[in-house]
């Protein structure tokens, strides 16, 4: 197909509001280089690391909550979640779905035309497990929020699922974070994980994976959305912050500990959360839009054997596997809402006041 050359794009010119994010009908479009593929961009998921990136959330000067407005004080030198500078301008979005439309030198010849869905860790392919090697795509590069984009040819996966292209980009993002959550927490049948956030991306992500592992899930939401987050899969759906959570567990199961707590909250309610783990019990985290700044009582974390575990880089076979999962139908997606890409602001507002359950899309 014919590969115009200019696109449309929405393009993040620096740290700050929302009117950072500029749109433009006149960015220049993509070549993709040796090993490369050219994707025309059907849909593109929101996620908090386009708002914390955007905003320099991720800088140690910034302890307060993820807010998606301009910080008075950002540091330049770790803004974001690597704790590095950024380039600007840049075009985010991690979570590209498309059809491959062009091929870089030495690119393999049946990708073209292919749907795909984007893997957004980017690695030295020499060294893949080396976390001090990664990137990320629509952060180290340009991403997915625009009508083309270009990335390695090993950082796709052909999709075959009769899912829409906007259903498709729920995925990539959110769900590779809960699988890593899970894993780093060695989560299996035997487990009852408690997961904070519920109603989100990665909230509804780790439900579903928890309960494809056998684990019984305990959910925190807000109660206008607790029969979204029951069907989902959650056994078991409180309040988003119980006064007394010991208590609320013991009600509602039987026992007022957990074996698993997968956060992505973090803020003032940790401790209470830290509590309800039994001897022995896991926490595994990767988000903190609550606060980032947490107490940890060490004689709670050393006397009852705690395992905590941090999760932001996952193993390369963790996005293989949850296409795999899509394919077979072992995991759906959340979709609330989707969006024109032209429309961006709008949809990164809607995103931050998090009325909805699921992920939001845009689509060029």
């Amino acid at each position: 197909m014919s590969v115009p050359a200019t696109m449309k794009a929405i393009v993040l010119e620096g740290h700050g509001g929302l009117d950072k994010l500029v749109w433009r009908e006149d960015w220049p479009t993509p070549r993709p280089g040796p090993g490369e593929v050219l994707i025309k961009v059907g849909a593109c998921g929101l996620n908090n690391t386009d708002v914390n990136t955007r905003s320099g959330w991720y800088s140690k000067a910034v302890s307060a909550a993820t807010t998606g407005g301009a910080y008075e004080v950002v540091d330049e030198s770790d803004p974001t979640w690597g704790g590095r500078p950024i380039t600007f301008p840049r075009i985010q979005g991690g979570d590209a779905v498309g059809t491959v439309v062009d091929l870089g030198e030495g690119t393999l010849s049946e990708l073209m035309g292919k749907r795909v869905m984007v893997d957004g860790w980017l690695r030295d392919w020499s060294d893949p497990d080396n976390r001090d090697k990664s990137g990320y795509f629509g952060s180290e590069c340009n991403g997915g929020f625009a009508e083309y984009t270009v990335v390695d040819a090993r950082n796709v996966g052909v999709v075959r699922s009769e899912l829409s292209d906007a259903e498709l980009a729920t995925f990539s993002c959110s769900y590779t974070t809960g699988e890593g959550m899970l894993s780093r927490a060695n989560v299996t049948a035997e487990d009852t994980v408690l997961v904070t956030g519920a109603s989100g991306g990665v909230g509804s992500a780790l439900i579903q994976l928890a309960k494809r592992r056998g684990a019984r899930v305990v959910a925190l939401a807000t109660p206008t959305k607790h029969e979204d987050v029951r069907a989902l899969g959650a056994d078991v759906v409180l309040e988003r912050a119980p006064a007394d959570l010991g208590a609320s567990l013991k009600s509602a199961t039987g026992r007022d500990t957990v074996s698993v707590v997968a956060d992505v909250v973090g803020g003032s309610y940790w401790g209470a959360v830290i509590d309800v783990l039994e001897r022995g019990g896991r926490y595994a985290c990767s988000g903190a839009i609550a606060g980032p700044i947490v107490e940890l009582d060490l004689r709670t974390f050393y006397l009852r054997d705690l395992t905590l575990c941090g999760s932001t880089v996952v193993a390369p076979h963790i996005f293989r596997d949850l296409v795999g999962y899509i394919e077979r139908g072992e995991v759906r997606p959340a979709l609330a809402a989707t969006y024109p890409l032209k429309e961006f602001h709008a949809a990164q507002t809607a995103f931050i006041e998090k009325k909805h359950t699921g992920n939001i899309v845009v689509v060029p």
